[in-house]
């Protein structure tokens, strides 16, 4: 036989749990409407060129749709960019250290451009797509990666992959 003791213990115990259980599961209910956030590429412009160090820094411009009616943040986009096909490399956007409510809010239906600064460097694999971005000819880019969204609760890692 079990002591009243043990009795409220293991109660207290299921009941926490139970708790947790609850707390988790209503927490999840916002991921489908952060699922449905969109990212799309629409500008990329040189910001500067160092023709010495052989690099340019581009200012990288995703489009952030809200297409649910969750309000959410983002607090990073990882990708790679290309240029017409090619693999430039790694690109990233992060307002992690922003506290949740210092970050742009994407309300219901809106839409806000986020802009990201990335570093090309000249090499051998890439050379004639740094000549064509840095002396402004025409070049389609694209990028893939992973965008985190955030609300108060939850967040969701989406994967994407845009093109202009």
């Amino acid at each position: 036989m079990i002591s009243q003791g043990k009795g409220i213990l293991y109660a207290a115990i299921a009941g926490l749990l139970a708790m947790l259980g609850g707390i988790t599961w209503y927490a999840s209910l916002d991921n489908p409407q952060l699922a449905m956030a969109q990212i799309q590429i629409t500008d990329v412009n040189v910001q500067s060129v160092n023709n010495i160090e052989g690099n340019a820094k581009l200012e990288v411009n995703f489009l952030i749709r809200n297409a649910g009616e969750k309000t959410f943040t983002v607090s990073s986009i990882e990708y790679e960019l290309f240029a017409d096909g090619k693999s430039l490399g790694r690109g990233q956007y992060s307002a992690e250290d922003i506290p949740l409510t210092g970050r742009a809010a994407f309300y219901p239906k809106a839409q806000v451009e986020l802009p990201s600064t990335f570093k090309l460097t000249n090499t051998e694999g890439i050379s004639d797509e740094f000549n064509a971005i840095i002396n402004k000819q025409p070049t389609k880019f694209s990028a893939k990666g992973m965008m985190v969204v955030e609300s108060a609760l939850s967040l969701v890692e989406k994967e994407f992959e845009t093109s202009q």
